[in-house]
């Protein structure tokens, strides 16, 4: 018998030691504890918790809240699934940027209208598919109406618009950011921040810190699959409009700060428009509210402003 009791005590511990599939943990935000933190205490890098968790590596998280402490496959898998190499992205041609667009907070419901350019694709033939002038998808997305679109290119197309005919081939490894204003760089900014930048320029604060949150987790680096950048996601368009229409004074397209001022100036616009309807304000920041007027709202919307008003009241509103 003495032989079979070995054999089932190392079957047991073969067992003890293997993880399942889907073996990780689930680990409760303490006070003032980051992503870092979390991953270090694993023995796992920042970007595989945060990949795994669909956040950006610098999100702040907020106390309370829960994040799953993937197994090391676990984690690997999610890497190659988000299609993460070791390879560092690098500048590239014709005043371009590559670089890694965001993964959508968990909770989240991804972009309206993100498009990856696919070969032969042009600008022209996508504004006719989708039913917009040249001018206009230009405008939005920062380029030049005789611009030739790379093939990995990040665009905002209109929300609903119809599926462009290339967009079921294969979804190319590269993405490249075109290169306009607000320019993503590295930064984050408190809750508190936020809040105060927010009530400066007209929005309600913990509104304003809500869609921040949702939107990028206060990490200024971000880049939606949509094209929109910063804190606020504020899209190259809109950014050029509030610069000329609702600023005071010029904005860097480099700054934190004045990303959530742009993405403030606009939320309050939003607001005035549509007579203070938060629910409509909301809206009207993630879809167009001139889309929200003519097509209500897509279920992705509204997902959205539940999450954003579910967010508000953890920022006081």
């Amino acid at each position: 018998m003495r032989p079979l009791r070995i054999i089932l005590l190392a079957v047991l511990a073969a067992l003890l030691a293997a993880p399942a599939a889907g073996a990780h943990v689930v680990h409760v935000v303490k006070p003032g504890e980051t992503l870092w933190q979390i991953a270090a205490q694993n023995n796992l890098t920042t970007r595989t918790v945060a990949v795994y968790n669909g956040l950006a590596p610098d999100a702040h998280l907020l106390f309370g809240t829960t994040v799953k402490v993937p197994t090391v496959a676990e984690g690997a898998a999610a890497l190659a699934g988000a299609g993460i190499t070791p390879a560092a992205t690098a500048p590239g041609a014709l005043r371009t940027r590559v670089a890694s667009v965001r993964a959508v907070p968990a909770g989240a419901p991804p972009p309206l209208g993100a498009y990856i350019v696919r070969p032969g694709d042009t600008l022209s033939g996508l504004a006719a598919q989708t039913r917009v002038s040249v001018a206009q998808m230009a405008y939005v997305n920062g380029l030049k109406p005789t611009a030739r679109l790379l093939i990995g290119t990040v665009l905002k197309l209109p929300s609903g618009a119809p599926t462009p005919i290339h967009a079921s081939e294969p979804v190319p490894a590269t993405r490249v950011i075109p290169n306009a204003a607000p320019v993503p760089t590295p930064g984050r900014l408190s809750a508190e921040r936020v809040k105060q930048l927010a009530a400066e320029h007209g929005a309600p604060a913990s509104l304003a810190a809500a869609i921040a949150w949702q939107e990028s987790g206060f990490n200024n680096a971000v880049v939606s699959p949509a094209n929109a950048r910063g804190i606020m996601q504020v899209m190259p368009g809109t950014w050029d409009w509030v610069q000329h229409n609702l600023a005071a004074a010029p904005l860097s397209p480099t700054s934190p700060e004045d990303n959530v001022r742009a993405g403030s100036l606009y939320l309050a616009r939003l607001l005035r428009e549509t007579h203070g309807d938060v629910r409509l304000a909301a809206a009207g920041y993630y879809q167009g509210l001139s889309s929200v007027r003519s097509r209500g709202m897509f279920d992705d919307t509204k997902k959205y402003v539940d999450n954003v008003l579910a967010l508000r009241a953890r920022f006081g509103g």
